[in-house]
């Protein structure tokens, strides 16, 4: 018979807090953290695959290897990757940087074909002992002058000070574009796993200036990829893209143009309108007419608020981190419309992020936040699979949490930006409160979207 060591029971201390009762930037303290099964959210294995004909070889322990194996045989990509296993006696020995060098020049010299790059994953380990980057790429840049290298890195201790992994890694995805000449007409949109949704406003109005779009979740080869270079302005909207659009920046010459994503009418009419201005200035024969209103936008979301209201009413709405890139956004434009949001499952805010928090701890303190990477969520969920009342969620993780079929199935916006992200949301919520999905089955699944990596 089991029996329980210790005498305390489980509780919900230190893993959910009023937003009243919270401090801005990070309501929860820091410590061992939980990793829910729900995986929908790209990882650095994916993200690192959009850069077309590429190989990536990973340089880390047996251990940190299981994860981005098992990753890149889920999307069908084992033949654009490769490791090098890091031992006890590399580290004994002192030779990481020849095991390096050795190892990726094995892995390519056994290539069928060799590919136009490599993106090589160092690890923690490597920046533990002071591996000497310089040699150890430079070395690999001598053998090979006809393959493009680009350190990558697979380092979890880098998530609390500095860039986080997932900035390095979005900034490294650009790193391969060699200068060329700019295009005037040419603009790219950086940064996203997802494609930019067609209808979205920022497409509109690139097309309504002129200008040709680069994404790189378009690029089918390597030349396809390089042509992004040329573009004369980079567009960025997610956060963890912004410091990449930087160094573009710098190194490329192109305008880098950070849009935050909000659900504010007068914030997303800014952003656009600041972009179109941007565009437009950059014309010698098309110069900036106006402001433009997007009345018909703002009545059009104002429609869909009430139609998704109407058919919702007061369902508790829980909302997690990992459906767009800012939650109190949407929490604020949900209250305000008469949603009952309930619970945010967030572990910290972005700064970006502050002037909402600060909007909803004063207007809405009793609104409930629920660590997600806490030790104590993985109890959270619930044990019977759902939960006695109906809850519509919007996020995997708070799926998840919950124990709902009724959720909003996006990641990391999916691809949404302005009014056509508040429309298609509002759209999604009805759909996911009429029809049940398979919550177990589809959260597991690693970085949802990203068959496109594969092609």
């Amino acid at each position: 018979m089991l029996k329980r060591v210790g005498n305390k029971e489980i509780t919900e201390d230190g893993s959910v807090i009023r937003l009243g009762d919270s401090v801005f930037p990070a309501p929860f303290k820091s410590g061992l953290e939980y990793a829910s099964p729900a995986r929908g959210t790209w990882n650095i294995v994916h993200t690192g695959m959009l850069v077309p004909e590429t190989h990536e070889i990973f340089v880390c322990a047996a251990s940190c290897l299981r994860g981005v194996v098992l990753t890149a045989a889920e999307m069908d990509a084992m033949d654009r990757f490769s490791t090098v296993e890091v031992r006890e006696n590399n580290l004994l020995e002192g030779n990481l940087e020849e095991l390096l060098i050795d190892g990726v020049s094995d892995i390519i010299v056994k290539l069928g074909q060799k590919p136009p790059a490599v993106l090589v994953y160092t690890s923690c380990v490597h920046h533990f002992t002071g591996c000497d980057w310089k040699v150890m790429f430079g070395t690999l840049r001598e053998r090979f002058p006809d393959i493009d290298f680009v350190d990558c890195y697979m380092n979890p201790t880098l998530r609390k000070s500095g860039l986080t992994p997932d900035q390095i890694m979005r900034r490294q995805l650009y790193s391969l574009l060699k200068p060329r000449k700019t295009n005037r007409n040419a603009a790219a949109i950086i940064g996203n796993d997802l494609p930019t949704n067609k209808n979205s406003e920022i497409i509109s109005v690139l097309k309504k200036c002129g200008m040709k779009l680069h994404e790189i979740t378009s690029c089918k080869t390597y030349e396809e990829y390089q042509e992004m270079a040329e573009s004369s302005f980079y567009i960025s909207y997610y956060p963890s893209a912004r410091a990449g659009g930087d160094e573009l920046e710098k190194r490329l010459g192109g305008k880098h143009i950070y849009l935050s994503y909000s659900w504010d009418y007068d914030k997303i009419t800014d952003a656009l309108n600041r972009l179109e201005m941007l565009m437009s200035e950059n014309k010698e024969d098309d110069a900036f007419e106006s402001l433009n209103g997007f009345v018909k936008e703002k009545a059009e979301c104002e429609k869909a608020f009430d139609e998704a209201l109407k058919l919702i009413g007061d369902t508790p709405i829980a909302i997690d981190y990992t459906f767009c890139p800012s939650i109190t956004t949407v929490a604020k434009a949900l209250l305000e419309h008469g949603f009952n949001v309930r619970r945010l499952y967030v572990d910290s805010f972005i700064g970006e992020e502050k002037e909402e928090y600060n909007f909803l701890k004063e207007k809405y303190p009793e609104l409930m936040l629920y660590a997600t990477v806490n030790t104590k969520s993985r109890f959270m969920a619930p044990t019977g699979g759902s939960v006695s009342e109906k809850w519509l969620a919007i996020g995997q993780k708070a799926a998840y949490f919950l124990g709902t079929e009724n959720f909003v199935n996006i990641v990391e916006g999916g691809g949404m930006f302005g009014f056509e992200a508040v429309k298609d949301t509002l759209e999604l919520m009805k759909e996911a409160f009429l029809n049940e999905k398979d919550m177990r089955k589809l959260v597991q699944i690693k970085g949802m979207g990203c068959g496109c990596c594969g092609e």
